[in-house]
């Protein structure tokens, strides 16, 4: 009895793993390490910088821009399962200094201490990013989005081989 109660939990949490991210943004997908590398180094990523990573899936990106590139970030994950798994990953890396991950909704954070935002998401939750930016961002931001684009921001550069756009707000 315990172990068919125990089976449907677990169920329905991945279902809501699975269903809910999509529905608020988009499915996870990771992003190639080798395309986060390119995307830290396109937006020149440095110790001086608070990277915010709009749905952070399994840490990757944010992980990354710590380690690597010596910046500060935030990831920002709605899926619970992907949320704890940060948590923990971020701790064992011993990142706590340099990493923070926010369990929630990307539309509903305060992003006006980013300079760097990056994103792997879908057209209809670009555009509708967009005015956020707009309004919230810096206006020396950097947004760096793999395959879908920002048409109202100001495109510096693009990576068309593997996808990756830049863009700044001025």
């Amino acid at each position: 009895m315990w172990l068919m109660a125990i089976g449907v939990i677990l169920l329905l949490v991945l279902g809501i793993s699975i269903t809910w991210p999509y529905a608020r943004g988009a499915p996870w997908t990771p992003t190639p390490m080798g395309k986060i590398h390119k995307m830290l180094s396109m937006a020149e990523v440095g110790p001086d910088d608070l990277l915010y990573d709009m749905g952070c899936g399994d840490g990757r990106m944010v992980v990354t821009a710590a380690r690597r590139y010596g910046a500060r970030a935030v990831g920002i994950e709605i899926d619970p399962l992907r949320y704890l798994w940060c948590q923990f990953l971020v701790s064992l890396l011993g990142l706590r200094e340099r990493v923070r991950i926010v369990y929630g909704d990307f539309y509903t954070q305060d992003l006006h201490d980013a300079n760097v935002v990056t994103c792997y998401l879908l057209q209809s939750t670009n555009e509708k990013l967009e005015s956020k930016f707009k309004q919230e961002l810096p206006a020396n931001a950097r947004v760096v989005s793999h395959e879908f684009t920002f048409p109202g921001l100001r495109l510096v550069r693009t990576d068309d081989e593997d996808g990756l756009s830049l863009y700044t707000l001025n």
